[in-house]
């Protein structure tokens, strides 16, 4: 059992000599000290085991201040963990401050001025009966708790400084003495090794989880799927991964300047859509195929955009693949949030590129997948015209001759019927062949045209023409976002009632003089058949891309009744605000 043990169990990391020489130096102060100091001892080696126990860094932090408070008789202790420029704090650990208090005292220390920036510059342990006199202190900021007692160490992690530990207020209103002083700097020895362990540990998991991402981002650009949610893919993977507020794809905007294409935020709606102006500095930057990190966007001077305001720490990175580039990638933390580490930079970077390569590859795909199509399509036109045309007129002129010599009135009225029917028949094939013969650079900008485009597409395969209905001015009233969103999820529809509504009618309504259920002004789609319905239990990931496209523009998607007797089929209804 010991020996299976020990196979499965990983090796333990090796302290540095920097921390043994610390170490040792720590346990040879305590030689020829008091009775007192021995008999804490114990409660030092329990502190030193509780300290190496655990691997997550911010939980170790957690419990060095606890432990060091603890073994210090501290009111209060904390972590100031310093940034890679040893210029300031980039994080900072407290113990001894309810949630609320810390909330009415708002904005936590950055390490670059008073005795927290005077510790950063001079590592070294500092021992004051009443900091408030210290020349160094600037002070506390409203609502802090009064402290005078203090006494900081360094925390060292593999030889290099790491932050310090603070720890202030001695219980009973006294200073902290030699002891303390030799207790916690024993702890601070192995908080030094635990820290590192946990360093460790937190980068082989960061590694594990954006390998996981990029995977996941290149599965879905590479499954055929809609562009656009692809995108999304992109932004939301970015976002979880950088655990920051929002998540943004941006591509360039035929206008000049980068348009924000795909958000995963908590309120994706406001964003989706804008254009940055090619004139903004971080633009030009992102287009030269340069990344750009920014301490405070809401702050920093290049930030030309009204949607800065509200983020603090962001990453910038191009989306760029052989020497080209694609996009941008944008992953911003709230205000006041924590900076990005090195490492974050790094991995980020690295799975903007390998999100590039994912994009590169889909795009030739779908470039193939499109050849086919347009192949496809200009043979079905040729067959059409050709074959099925050709075929409908000779039946026509028979049907004539027939007419001519019939002497029954009521027979000469119906084949002049069948006629007719005939020449509208033919007419709707020849404008279903040239929208089939319609490359996409002829594509109308007119939406009510666009929507016509689709129907008479569609009508090859369903074997029948949709009937349409306008309510309202589509081309004025709906924007160009919006249209597009539209378009496309017209497409969605009548692809689901073509694969799985058998349907012999179907009916197709825009009206852009509805108001949204906030009151807002709104473009409703509906396409309606007289189909199977949707099966219970059946797939629902087209109604599902309809429902996040309208949700992603403040609108919503839902389905109901269709045109058989009794309710029978589905009406997907679609609706954004205009």
């Amino acid at each position: 059992m010991s020996g299976e043990q020990s196979q499965q169990s990983p090796e333990p990391a090796r302290p540095s000599p920097d921390s043994l020489e610390a170490a040792a130096h720590a346990t040879r102060s305590l030689q020829g000290l008091s009775t007192e100091l021995t008999a804490r001892v114990p409660q030092l080696l329990e502190a030193m085991r509780s300290v190496g126990t655990g691997l997550e860094l911010h939980s170790t932090l957690d419990r060095i201040c606890e432990t060091a408070a603890e073994l210090a008789h501290a009111r209060y202790a904390a972590i100031g963990v310093v940034d890679t420029d040893r210029r300031g704090l980039s994080d900072f650990v407290t113990f001894g401050l309810s949630e609320a208090l810390a909330r009415k005292i708002g904005r936590r220390p950055d390490g670059k001025r008073g005795l927290l920036g005077a510790l950063i510059s001079h590592a070294d342990t500092v021992r004051l009966p009443d900091l408030t006199k210290d020349p160094r202190s600037e002070g506390f900021p409203a609502h802090h708790p009064p402290m005078k007692s203090f006494l900081g160490v360094p925390i060292r992690v593999q030889g290099e400084i790491f932050g310090n530990l603070y720890l202030a207020e001695k219980n009973g209103g006294g200073e902290f003495n030699d002891y303390d002083v030799h207790m916690v700097r024993v702890l601070a020895t192995e908080a030094g090794i635990a820290i590192g362990n946990a360093r460790l540990y937190e980068a082989a998991t960061q590694r594990e989880r954006w390998i996981d991402g990029s995977v996941a981002v290149t599965t879905a650009l590479l499954s055929g799927g809609d562009a656009d949610d692809a995108l999304a893919v992109v932004a939301e993977q970015a976002r979880r991964l950088a655990d920051s507020a929002a998540g943004i794809v941006m591509l360039p905007a035929a206008e000049g300047g980068m348009e924000i294409v795909a958000v995963s935020s908590d309120n994706p709606a406001t964003s989706l859509g804008v254009v940055i102006p090619p004139e903004s500095p971080v633009v030009n930057e992102l287009l030269r195929g340069e990344p750009v990190f920014v301490e405070d966007a809401a702050a920093d001077s290049r930030m030309i955009s009204r949607l800065t305001s509200q983020y603090g720490p962001c990453m910038m990175l191009p989306l760029q693949s052989g020497g080209r580039v694609l996009g941008a990638l944008v992953t911003p933390r709230a205000r006041g949030g924590r900076p990005f580490s090195e490492a974050e930079r790094t991995l980020a970077t690295q799975f903007a590129s390998q999100a590039a390569l994912a994009l590169m590859m889909a795009e030739a795909q779908r470039d193939r997948e499109r050849l086919a199509v347009f192949e496809d399509r200009d043979r079905i036109a040729r067959d059409l015209h050709d074959l099925v045309i050709q075929r409908l007129f000779a039946t026509g002129m028979m049907l004539e001759g027939a007419q001519r010599r019939s002497i029954v009135p009521e027979v000469r009225d119906g084949v002049g019927k069948a006629v007719d029917e005939l020449d509208v028949t033919i007419q709707e094939i020849r404008t279903a062949i040239f929208a089939l013969q319609q490359g996409p650079a002829e594509a109308p900008s007119g939406l009510r045209t666009r929507v016509l485009r689709e129907i008479n597409m569609a009508a090859v395969p369903l074997g029948f023409k949709p009937a349409h209905r306008f309510i309202g001015p589509i081309d004025a009233a709906v924007g160009e976002l919006v249209g597009k969103n539209l378009i496309a999820a017209l497409r969605e529809a009548l692809s689901n009632a073509f694969r799985h509504a058998e349907a012999s009618r179907i009916e197709v309504l825009v009206d852009s003089t509805i108001h949204l259920a906030d009151g807002r002004p709104g473009v409703r789609l509906e396409v309606a058949d007289d189909g199977v319905g949707i099966a219970e239990g059946g797939r629902r990931s087209g109604l599902r891309n309809l429902r996040r496209r309208a949700e992603s523009l403040g609108g919503a998607s839902w389905y109901g009744p269709g045109l058989a007797d009794g309710g029978g089929g589905t009406t997907v209804v679609w609706e954004a605000p205009h």
